[in-house]
């Protein structure tokens, strides 16, 4: 599994109230530019082309749990759905960007990085799990 990176935005974006995570829609895209900390709203990621099994925007992740425990907050997700390439080899990515879509500006939240540039041909599917048992992200 991909591990987790916070955009640093995500923090102070946290404590000005323009997350809800517990019911903002959360949606994970698809890039092939390395993201860097420092990026903060969804249009600073080159996300991949739309078509042959990708939408403009990504997947939506639904929240399973947002909760704290013991001072300890955890937010759950169910996986986005399956990205499943037709007609042609879907555009290459590396990276999945978690970002707020309900959020005004579209806030950044967190990116995985896969390790090597993936390219789904015809058929093929991919799938980004997310962790169910330790969360998205956990806040102290």
């Amino acid at each position: 599994m991909a591990a987790f990176n916070k955009f640093n935005s995500f923090v102070e974006a946290v404590a000005e109230k323009k997350h809800d995570l517990g019911a903002d829609v959360l949606k994970c895209m698809l890039t092939n530019v390395l993201p860097i900390a420092a990026n903060a709203v969804k249009t600073d990621i080159t996300e991949i082309a739309p078509g042959n099994g990708y939408t403009a925007g990504g997947n939506q992740a639904v929240q399973t749990g947002s909760v704290q425990s013991g001072g300890v907050y955890k937010l759950t997700c169910n996986d986005p759905a399956l990205w499943t390439c037709v007609t042609a080899p879907m555009a290459t990515f590396q990276y999945v960007v978690m970002y707020n879509d309900t959020a005004a500006n579209k806030e950044l939240i967190g990116w995985w990085n896969y390790g090597s540039a993936i390219t789904l041909q015809i058929g093929e599917t991919f799938l980004h799990d997310l962790d169910a048992v330790n969360g998205v992200l956990t806040l102290t």
